[in-house]
């Protein structure tokens, strides 16, 4: 089985503030999305290997577009993942993209220990996913955590999957709530 991509969508977003000072230097949120045939739509198949197989290697492909939207790997401080499930499929074909792109964006991150973080949805074409971020190094950087808008409104399709990777390069844009901060990290197991 070969990947059938309908269309990819790239997405950057350069915050410079919330009402609050301006930033010299905006916070850069990028997010690529793939929509693709499911090959699996309309019907219960056992063994899903194929399309994970399949994914992976549509994940190396757009993960060097996605760091170079932001300027580089070296940038990326923040990064998550998301599925949206056209209705005729079933979240587990959006689970195949745990593996898939996780991997594969955290291979291309040589400092990345902490998991990617995902949400996955069935739903109609339209359908907007808030994709959560945190921080690549340690999931309990709290400055990091955010989220992240990914859809199009003629995507999924019934017989589709959209699969997005989603990163930054900071914090959100007006962090002042505490907790562990990045610079405080001394665990290095990806938690703390």
């Amino acid at each position: 089985m070969a990947v059938q991509i309908r269309k990819k969508l790239l997405n950057i977003e350069s915050i410079y503030h919330e009402n609050g000072p301006v930033r010299e230097t905006p916070i850069v949120m990028a997010s690529i999305a793939i929509v693709l045939k499911n090959p699996y739509a309309g019907r219960y198949v056992e063994d899903l290997s194929q399309l994970v197989e399949d994914s992976k290697v549509l994940a190396k492909e757009i993960v060097p577009e996605l760091l170079a939207a932001v300027g580089g790997a070296d940038k990326v401080q923040a990064y998550g993942k998301g599925a949206i499930v056209g209705l005729n499929g079933e979240l587990e074909h959006g689970a195949i993209w745990h593996e898939a792109g996780g991997w594969s964006m955290r291979a291309e991150l040589p400092q990345a220990k902490s998991i990617v973080p995902a949400a996955k949805v069935v739903a109609t074409a339209g359908t907007r996913l808030q994709i959560p971020l945190h921080h690549i190094e340690a999931c309990y950087v709290r400055s990091h955590f955010t989220t992240m808008d990914v859809g199009a409104i003629d995507s999924p399709r019934p017989d589709e999957l959209l699969y997005a990777l989603v990163v930054s390069t900071g914090t959100r844009v007006h962090e002042r709530l505490g907790g562990l901060r990045a610079d405080q990290l001394t665990v290095g197991d990806g938690q703390r």
